[in-house]
């Protein structure tokens, strides 16, 4: 069976996407789930950067060690291998919407993950929370039911 991937996408690939990326990546194992992959990136990546601290820290509070990430850009070859790509944001789907398989999690879940940059631990543990269950959502929804 050929893999499958899903895209996480955000602005700069520093927050909110590699949050999704490393939880859903950490769900996938723990479910037992194969031949599903998942990676993210950035519309404006800070490419050379690092994930954000804060992120960094809430999901190291979950046992995800995230030491060795780093933001890539957002290109069309990475769109065209994803099976899905889903952005964080309504807007940040409007931009991709001629790309291909692309959805944003307001479509998943009905609420937009905002950008926590900038913000405190606190905020940064409720987008850890918000982005959990959008991925427990796409593995019900979406990787459980998925039919090539």
């Amino acid at each position: 069976m050929k893999r499958k991937k899903i895209l996480f996408v955000c602005t700069g690939n520093t927050c909110r996407s590699p949050m999704a990326e490393a939880l859903l990546r950490h769900k996938i194992k723990k479910n037992k789930i194969k031949w599903w992959d998942t990676a993210s990136c950035g519309i404006q990546a800070d490419v050379g950067g690092t994930i954000s601290p804060n992120s960094k820290t809430v999901l190291n509070e979950c046992g995800i060690n995230v030491d060795n990430f780093t933001p890539r850009q957002l290109t069309q070859k990475r769109i065209s291998a994803s099976t899905l790509v889903v952005c964080m944001t309504a807007n940040q789907k409007q931009i991709l919407e001629d790309c291909g398989n692309v959805v944003c999690v307001r479509d998943l879940c009905g609420y937009d993950i905002p950008d926590p940059y900038g913000c405190g631990l606190e905020v940064y543990r409720q987008t850890r929370e918000a982005i959990s269950s959008a991925c427990d959502s796409i593995i019900k929804n979406y990787i459980l039911t998925y039919k090539d």
